[in-house]
């Protein structure tokens, strides 16, 4: 219970704390002033009337004031009951009112769509914007002397720099490869790690629950170079036969640090680092590993950009990398990689260059709206008593210097009640799109949701668990 109450006082994050709750308060403030403009508006034109008469006053007040009494008479009867969650106090995500609206409303939490990060971005302004003349970015190339010569030096400056702030990743050592998100850099990969010249497709895996998209890249192109092969812990290794390991750390969907199951000289590992980053889990020092994937979607929120990088030790795996990029898509967008470097840019100088007059953390405005969102989804799920969620313990974090919590993007829910055979079925009655464990190589009474849609989608899902348990 203490440990309850101390989350729900904010006892999250660093010095500051306070400047984020500033952020927060005054996104939620924003709406309230806009409607305080709207009266000195009509305040103005009231005054502009003193030159009216008597009875014309006393006609345009009672006009008002009928028009007053239709508009609360309006509002009375569109409006049911609340339900109110534990909030932590300032946060952007404060619960709502569920209208009539809202109760028809279906809220689609299938897709890990990070909109959850763009008031943090409106409030960054112009410092996040990027105007690209019509002339520049012309040519296919950016820089002929590096291996991947359609990487932009300054999104490869800004990525380094980053990963050094950080502290998540070992980068004087590897190549940097960037891809259209990681979907073509596991593409990419697929295709530099198989043998040309055998008669079997090299086998895929990675331990269930995986990633539900692993089995769909590898098998969408039905190549005959890889396969899909399944679930890693029970994949058999046989002589000779060669394997590719995905492994997803933290894991998508349940959020658990992984290690490589198979461990042999046959195989070859990937690891996919898209949430290796402090707002989800506490750093526990650089990776190092041959093969690093991370993507600007999860770190940064701009999905859209569709910009992601590869951090490669060998040099002949990042060399056919490279061919299959240029084969596939003759390189990537160089606006796109300009863009992403102007993102990276203010997440580092926020850190490196603090402004003390506005709010520039983003991993800590980011770790906390998770926290609280984490709160409020715990707080639903056992008033409901019909689910469970997987339990984190405390770690310290060597990018915050402090003990957190681990906060995945997704909550990696379990469906208890017996009466319910399917857990995705169940939620989708309840006009609320989830994705079901069946394609994460799990069963069907688990469900995968996204934690990182906008605010209101995020307060009617919450909600619409909690009632589940009001009687």
């Amino acid at each position: 219970m203490a440990q309850a109450q101390r989350r729900r006082n904010g006892n999250i994050g660093t010095g500051s704390e306070c400047k984020e709750k500033e952020l927060l308060l005054l996104l939620r403030e924003r709406g309230r002033s806009e409607g305080q403009g709207q009266g000195h508006q009509q305040q103005r034109w009231l005054n502009r009337t003193t030159s009216l008469n008597n009875n014309a006053k006393a006609t345009m007040a009672t006009v008002l004031a009928m028009a007053m009494a239709m508009l609360l008479l309006f509002y009375s009867s569109s409006t049911s009951t609340r339900i109110t969650t534990p909030s932590t106090t300032g946060t952007a995500d404060e619960a709502l009112s569920i209208s009539d609206a809202d109760a028809d409303a279906v809220i689609n939490l299938d897709h890990g769509d990070p909109t959850m990060f763009e008031p943090f971005w409106k409030n960054a302004g112009d410092k996040a914007t990027v105007i690209i003349p019509g002339w520049h970015t012309m040519s296919y190339f950016s820089d002929t002397s590096n291996l991947c010569w359609f990487l932009e030096p300054d999104f490869a400056n800004q990525v380094r720099r980053l990963h050094r702030i950080v502290g998540n990743a070992v980068t004087h050592a590897h190549h940097i490869i960037v891809g259209v998100g990681s979907t073509q850099l596991i593409h990419a990969l697929l295709f530099a790690l198989s043998a040309t010249d055998t008669r079997h497709p090299v086998s895929v895996v990675s331990a269930a629950p995986f990633y539900s998209m692993y089995p769909g890249i590898t098998d969408f192109l039905k190549s005959g170079l890889f396969r899909w092969a399944g679930d890693a812990t029970s994949f058999k290794v046989n002589g000779s036969s060669s394997f590719i390991e995905i492994v997803c750390s933290p894991n998508n969907p349940d959020g658990t640090l992984r290690r490589a199951v198979l461990s042999t000289e046959a195989g070859k590992l990937v690891h996919d680092l898209a949430y290796y980053w402090p707002q989800y889990t506490p750093m526990r020092g650089p990776a190092d590993e041959d093969i690093m994937l991370f993507t600007v979607s999860k770190a940064t929120g701009h999905a859209g950009t569709r910009i992601g990088w590869a951090l490669v030790r060998d040099a002949d795996i990042a060399s056919r990398m490279v061919k299959f990029i240029e084969m596939n898509s003759i390189g990537v967008s160089k606006d796109s990689q300009v863009r992403a470097a102007r993102i990276l840019q203010v997440i580092s100088d926020g850190y490196e260059l603090p402004d003390p007059d506005s709010t520039t953390s983003f991993f800590h405005f980011s770790r906390r709206l998770l926290a609280d969102r984490w709160q409020r989804l715990r707080w639903a799920v056992e008033e409901s008593e019909r689910f469970s969620l997987p339990q984190f313990s405390s770690e310290f974090c060597e990018f915050t210097k402090e003990h957190t919590e681990t906060y995945p993007a997704f909550a990696w829910l379990r469906c208890d009640d017996e009466s319910i055979e399917d857990c995705e079925g169940f939620f989708k009655s309840m006009k609320v799109l989830t994705r079901s464990g069946r394609h994460f190589g799990a069963g069907s009474e688990y469900i995968r949701i996204s934690m990182l849609d906008r605010a209101r989608n995020f307060d009617l899902f919450v909600e619409r668990i909690a009632s589940l348990g009001l009687g």
